[in-house]
């Protein structure tokens, strides 16, 4: 057990740095002065665990507009025309197909970082789906847009 503790640890160091190292500035006025950070060598341990936490994500924390759930028996090509619809509707907010166990097919669409910002869209969303909602997941970054 210990072992494995001390390699999870090596193995992290690795990739790990310093908090000096994010505000690099490459290209600035050398005579604009310097700032000299000062911090507890603890705050670069806790940077490094919030990085490696996330990185098991391929994404981030966010919101999308479920329009669409079913376990049916047809859920699948069901789900397929739900989304062919919504695309044709919607062209500029991509879409995402997914399928959860037991059996859930599951449409969900956009890539919102805010609450507020997914609540502006669901209500356009509502016009054409009026059963569809907001829902918590993780969201591509921007810029990422992956079709699934």
């Amino acid at each position: 057990m210990v072992c494995a503790l001390l390699w999870a640890e090596t193995g992290s160091a690795q990739s790990s740095f310093r908090t000096e190292e994010l505000f690099k500035r490459t290209g600035y006025n050398k005579q604009a002065g310097n700032m000299a950070i000062t911090q507890d060598p603890a705050i670069d341990t806790l940077i490094n665990r919030h990085i490696l936490n996330n990185s098991r994500y391929n994404g981030l924390e966010g919101f999308r507009i479920q329009i669409y759930s079913s376990s049916a028996r047809n859920a699948r090509e069901e789900s397929a025309r739900v989304r062919a619809e919504f695309i044709s509707i919607f062209p500029d907010i991509p879409s995402y197909s997914r399928f959860d166990a037991p059996g859930y097919y599951k449409i969900r669409a956009g890539d919102f970082r805010t609450k507020t910002e997914g609540t502006k869209y669901l209500l356009m969303v509502r016009r054409s789906f009026p059963d569809a909602y907001l829902v918590p997941d993780i969201i591509n970054f921007s810029g990422q847009n992956k079709q699934q």
